[in-house]
């Protein structure tokens, strides 16, 4: 350790920007390629597969139970054996089960394999923006956390590119060819996080980033009943962006090249700007809410989704598909930044993962209920405009929760004037 400890000395930044950039990794594979892929992939995938749009939807679901389940197991999981070894073996888990989807022969091997998936993604995801309160003091947790979660954003950006190009290559069978591809690159990622990734600072020697030494330590969680509340805020208000945001991320690639008869490589281009957008959500909604707070921040950003979904579910001129993929790439992963700050900020580090993890449950079961009912419906009325109305009426609701959401009580702004 004493070694370790020397060498983080000599890094030019503080080490907890180390983390961060390794933690961009993992979201890029636990999120951007495990589970961000599978929009791009669908087309494909459902004509090789012979899947119709519920059954696509229920894969979306089965992801969301597993990752449900993983998110349960995260606290005590992380609290055995550390956050470092949790994710490395949860991004095991999803390069070698995406592989496994590449060979598979039909609807209930893809769901089975893709069930695992999520255990993966949910067991990767909540401990590495856990680390986030870890290593940074509250006046740079949303601007941390905010570049951590543009990990999605460089995938989709690669998936927009790979999957037409790998298609064009295979044809029929380039789906299969895409997702061995992902696996592997998970792999590799899995290597670097095991071999970079440190619980706390206080492993190399150092404190927080941007804080006194002591500020991790003594940061005092709100009361039971307080705690309670503000769980169940932060989560209501989560629950509504894992419903919404999925619909789209899932089904609006499906949506350009089925509704709208877009070609796979055309829709692939309004993918990638979503992703591209998607870079400037986190670091840009995460400094706005180290700012002017968590509250306006978030309420911002449910304003952006709300006209977003709106704007796909409305038969309009293409333009306003424009309009909508800007609107929604460019606060596309804001929320799950700020949550993670936010947590923070009212629990306390010591308490950051167990209480990011009680929230992502509930953003876990938006998540869930989202694919299963739109998928449902585009079935029934052969178009997904259905759900993404619905999403927009949801993010209304969330965005007034957003607004009725109080200020951190003691701990946090003594946390604050540290």
């Amino acid at each position: 350790m004493q070694t370790s400890a020397a060498c983080a000395h000599r890094l030019p930044a503080h080490y907890g920007w180390v983390i961060v950039a390794t933690g961009l990794l993992t979201i890029f594979a636990c999120l951007g390629i495990a589970r961000f892929s599978l929009g791009m992939l669908l087309p494909s995938m459902g004509r090789g597969l012979d899947l119709a749009y519920a059954q696509m939807g229920f894969i979306s679901t089965a992801n969301f139970v597993s990752y449900l389940l993983a998110v349960l197991a995260c606290g005590p999981l992380v609290r055995r054996h550390g956050a470092r070894r949790v994710i490395f073996l949860a991004l095991l888990i999803i390069g070698l089960t995406l592989l496994g989807v590449s060979l598979a022969q039909g609807f209930v091997a893809a769901l089975l394999l893709y069930f695992v998936t999520g255990m993966g993604s949910g067991a990767a995801n909540v401990p590495t923006m856990g680390l986030v309160s870890q290593w940074f003091a509250t006046r740079l947790r949303g601007r941390a956390a905010g570049i951590i979660v543009v990990g999605s954003g460089f995938a989709i950006m690669m998936t927009a590119f790979l999957v037409p190009a790998v298609n064009a290559r295979w044809g029929s069978e380039g789906w299969r060819y895409a997702w061995a591809v992902l696996g592997l690159a998970t792999l590799a990622i899995a290597l670097v996080a095991g071999t970079l990734l440190r619980n706390t600072p206080q492993q190399l020697g150092l404190q927080p980033c941007g804080g006194a030494p002591q500020a991790a330590a003594t940061a005092t969680p709100a009361p039971g009943r307080d705690r309670l509340r503000v769980l169940a805020h932060l989560g209501g208000i989560y629950f509504l962006f894992g419903f919404t945001y999925v619909i789209y991320a899932t089904f609006v690639v499906t949506t350009l090249v089925d509704e709208r008869g877009m070609s796979e490589e055309t829709a692939g281009r309004f993918w990638f700007w979503v992703g591209f957008l998607s870079l400037f959500s986190g670091p840009v909604f995460g400094m706005l809410s180290d700012r002017a707070g968590r509250r306006f921040a978030l309420a911002v950003v449910f304003s952006m989704q709300l006209a977003a979904y709106l704007l796909a579910g409305l038969s309009l001129p293409e333009t306003f598909l424009y309009l909508s993929i800007a609107l929604f790439g460019l606060s596309a992963w804001s929320v799950p930044g700020i949550m993670a700050a936010s947590v923070g900020d009212y629990l306390g580090p010591a308490h950051a993962v167990s209480g990011f993890g009680t929230i992502t449950f509930a953003f876990g079961v938006g998540q869930i209920v989202g694919p299963a009912l739109a998928g449902a419906l585009a079935q029934w009325s052969h178009s997904f405009s259905l759900g993404y109305l619905i999403s927009s009426g949801l993010a209304a609701v969330a965005l007034v929760l957003s607004l009725l959401l109080q200020p951190p009580g003691a701990s946090g702004r003594a946390e604050d004037q540290r």
